[in-house]
């Protein structure tokens, strides 16, 4: 008996078990349609995937207000090119405050290159060839000015004095040459010579085309040629003896060398070189420079120096040196 009534209460409890199953089963199912039939779907079917798609709207609702540095049109802009189609690629313009920079103005090139250059400079020279034998080196300056058109080529308008001394041949010659002439003074003295000396001078001015073929951020190097006028001067002096009295009325003698004779020359010629810069600061237009030259003037024989008496016909003899001049370029 006792076993009939376990048996009856196991069955028993497994049939809750599966009444209860079956209940909670077809509650799931009533839910998923009551779901697919609601009114709010609209006769249509969730797509998941196309929600998960879909764009995501970045212009600004218009219930929203804020304050911004940025103008609205710098907005507008902003939001167009994030909206836009695939083939917008240009990002906005950039809000500009003040002028933009122009390097082409009345002192600058396009280039950013100023329009203007100066120089000035002081050296050597040695003379070459037949002007060699006659002429001894010296000292020279230069100074000039011109107008670049771009950084690599300009034109220079250059003044330059070049200073010579006379070879002791050349002023032994010219003492045999002064002593020949028996010259006497008011008393019926001979003339002395003695103490002969002399120097003579070239000054020019030029045109001078200059083309930069390397720059870098510190050296550069260029070439340089031109022409123009140039005046060839000898003066012969002789140490003369003079008085000179200060404002107490002491007087003094001195001795000092006075031009006598005079020759002069005017003449064509050319020149032409190379040379080299150093920059002083990667920012400053201001170079420091080396140059040499050779110079070719073609004297020819003049009136001054070929007239009746004339004593120096050396001075008609065509010129060239070798000028090399360190300065200042800006």
């Amino acid at each position: 008996m006792q076993s009939i009534y376990r048996t009856f209460r196991k069955s028993h409890f497994s049939g809750t078990i599966t009444r209860t199953a079956a209940i909670a089963l077809f509650s799931v199912s009533a839910g998923l349609c009551a779901v697919a039939q609601t009114p709010a779907a609209a006769g249509k079917a969730v797509d998941l995937k196309a929600s998960l798609m879909a764009p995501i709207e970045l212009t600004r609702p218009s219930d929203v207000g804020y304050s911004s540095s940025v103008g609205a049109e710098e907005t507008a802009t902003a939001e167009n090119f994030l909206t836009a189609g695939k083939g917008e690629t240009q990002p906005p313009p950039r809000r500009t405050y003040g002028r933009r920079t122009n390097y082409s103005d009345h002192w600058h090139n396009p280039d950013g290159s100023s329009k203007y250059t100066f120089e000035a400079g002081f050296g050597f020279n040695s003379p070459t060839g037949s002007a060699g034998k006659e002429l001894g080196t010296s000292w020279k300056f230069q100074v000039g000015g011109g107008y670049n058109f771009n950084k690599k080529f300009a034109v220079l308008l250059q003044y330059d004095y070049d200073k010579f001394g006379l070879t002791g041949g050349n002023l032994d010659r010219q003492y045999a040459r002064y002593s020949s002439l028996n010259l006497v003074d008011d008393t019926g003295a001979p003339i002395s010579f003695a103490g002969l000396d002399g120097n003579a001078h070239m000054w020019s001015l030029t045109l001078n085309p200059m083309y930069t073929y390397y720059q870098g951020d510190s050296f550069g190097a260029y070439v340089i040629g031109g022409g123009g006028f140039y005046r060839k001067v000898t003066n012969f002096t002789l140490p003369q003896t003079g008085a000179y009295c200060d404002f107490f009325g002491f007087c003094y003698q001195f001795t000092q060398n006075q031009t006598f004779d005079h020759y002069s020359n005017n003449a064509g010629g050319l020149n032409g070189g190379i040379g080299f810069t150093y920059r002083l600061s990667r920012f400053a237009s201001q170079k420091l420079f080396a140059e040499a030259r050779y110079v070719w003037v073609n004297n020819q024989p003049s009136t001054n120096s070929a007239a009746p008496g004339a004593l120096y016909p050396e001075n008609n003899k065509r010129t060239g040196y070798f000028p090399v001049v360190v300065g200042i370029r800006w």
